[in-house]
């Protein structure tokens, strides 16, 4: 049996700030067990749920090299769903009310937490064949292999794969105190390597030591090969074409079934789709004091409120989408302080027409799902997206930009062939997307048979983990097999 060990900053269901941890929460309940054996292994925050620290077993303890320093390593587990968790355990790293902080603060922890997680191989007694590391925060994971193999002699033939969830967060700090905390000579430090514009790059050196380079979307894989999309990492990316792969993300479907979905008011399927989102609808409209109208399209945003998201697309359309359309605007998501009232400054304005709730709920986000009927998505890039394969399972069809995930997951309406599963436009262009908005909103109220045919056909589509397990099982193959 393969041994696979995912190495990752946060992780379904135990601690959560974005998609990063619904991927590698659901992806490694779908990789086949009888041929590989997947464990994951992520820190223990102070800010994790009194539930799951209680299910944490204490394994094992020790020390090590950060810098000047012997740091103090715990090592706890537990297993849930099947899948065995692994958590480093250090207060002064992972005290703190949010699992991420000051990038100083974040850049000394993660250098710890990828030492940490590659010297605690040796007391899990768990030797991987492959190590599948997420994002920047341990993105040091395949470097530090290579620069102290003879520290690791029992992964010798352990493959390396450095998954890019999204490119423009890549760890990046001063030279001289990255090299004191990790140790590393100047011989890693090159433009080749580490350095980049000055400054240590933590993954860019992922990016280049590991064996694979992973992406959550083909498009996305394309895209960060060019100066547009690059994030200044395309000449490296270029150069390693030919082992870098663009694979689509999935979601746990389990998680988004609203026959069964706890989180509703009202549960349906798809053959009473038009009753269910009507009733959850009202609900929602009652939750959030809207006016109650079942026949009113209901377009919803749960995201992050950041440039990323398409928020300044959003803000310079916003009164003229309100003042003038049969409309209302629900949304969800944290973010940025001019976003926020921004979106502030129009609810007080148009209070019948737009919901602006300013937090993180998971309970929330799903009743906006099985309510609204189409999603905003207009990001300026997106590696892949999972709001709107999550919308889909409710019948809520996405109006997306095209790009990264968003391209590949979205077939845009066809009129003519009564084809497609949302509605999209290319250009980074406010009323581009005003346009496709009043499209969309032209067929929910002229043809709302077609409108439901596709809901329910986007209901019918299958956005697991499948199909993406099974090419990432393959990737594994391959590298153990060159």
């Amino acid at each position: 049996m393969k041994k696979i060990l995912f190495v990752t900053s946060e992780a379904m269901p135990f601690i959560k700030t974005g998609g990063l941890a619904d991927v590698t929460g659901s992806l490694v309940k779908y990789i086949d067990r009888q041929n590989y054996d997947v464990r994951v292994i992520l820190p223990k925050y102070a800010c994790m749920d009194e539930m799951w620290k209680k299910k944490l077993h204490f394994h094992s303890h020790f020390y090590v090299a950060l810098g000047w320093r012997n740091q103090y390593v715990g090592v706890l587990e537990t297993e849930e769903a099947g899948i065995h968790y692994y958590f480093i355990d250090n207060e002064y790293y992972f005290a703190g009310p949010q699992p991420y902080n000051q990038l100083h603060e974040d850049i000394e922890k993660f250098a710890y937490f990828s030492k940490a997680a590659l010297a605690a191989i040796d007391v899990i007694d768990f030797v991987p064949d492959v190590i599948h590391c997420h994002d920047w925060q341990t993105s040091l994971v395949p470097v530090f292999l290579k620069a102290f193999a003879q520290d690791y002699p029992r992964l010798g033939k352990a493959k390396t794969i450095m998954t890019i969830h999204n490119l423009r967060f890549q760890g990046r700090y001063m030279i001289d105190v990255v090299k004191n905390l990790t140790g590393l000579s100047d011989e890693y430090f090159t433009p080749d390597r580490l350095e980049s514009y000055g400054e240590a790059n933590f993954l860019k050196g992922g990016i280049a030591y590991a064996d694979a380079v992973t992406t959550v979307s083909p498009t996305y894989a394309l895209e960060i090969m060019t100066r547009e999309g690059g994030e200044s990492l395309d000449g490296l990316l270029y150069a390693r074409k030919n082992n870098v792969y663009g694979i689509i993300n999935g979601i746990d479907r389990e998680l988004y079934e609203p026959e069964h979905d706890i989180y509703l008011t009202h549960n349906f399927s798809m053959t009473d789709m038009e009753t269910g989102k009507a009733k959850n609808k009202l609900a929602l409209q009652q939750e959030l004091q809207l006016p109650e109208d079942t026949d009113v399209m209901m377009l919803a945003m749960v995201s992050r409120l950041t440039d990323q998201k398409g928020m300044d697309l959003i803000a310079y359309i916003m009164d003229e989408l309100l003042a003038h359309a049969r409309i209302q605007l629900v949304v969800l998501g944290t973010g940025q302080d001019q976003y926020v009232q921004m979106l502030h400054y129009f609810a007080d304005k148009y209070p019948d027409k737009l919901s602006a709730n300013i937090c993180y709920s998971e309970q929330l986000a799903h009743r906006i799902y099985a309510s609204a009927d189409a999603l905003l998505m207009p990001s300026l890039f997106e590696p892949c997206g999972l709001s709107q394969l999550m919308g889909y399972c409710y019948g809520t069809l996405p109006i997306v930009r095209e790009t990264g995930g968003l391209k590949d997951t979205v077939q845009p309406y066809n009129e003519y062939e009564n084809t497609g599963t949302g509605f999209s436009f290319a250009n980074f262009n406010a009323h581009e997307m005003l346009h496709t908005i009043q499209y969309a909103l032209k067929v929910y109220y002229e043809k709302r048979e077609q409108w439901n045919e596709m809901a329910r056909r986007d209901m019918r589509l299958d956005n697991s983990w499948k199909k993406s397990a099974c090419e990432y099982e393959r990737l594994y193959d391959k590298l153990l097999q060159g």
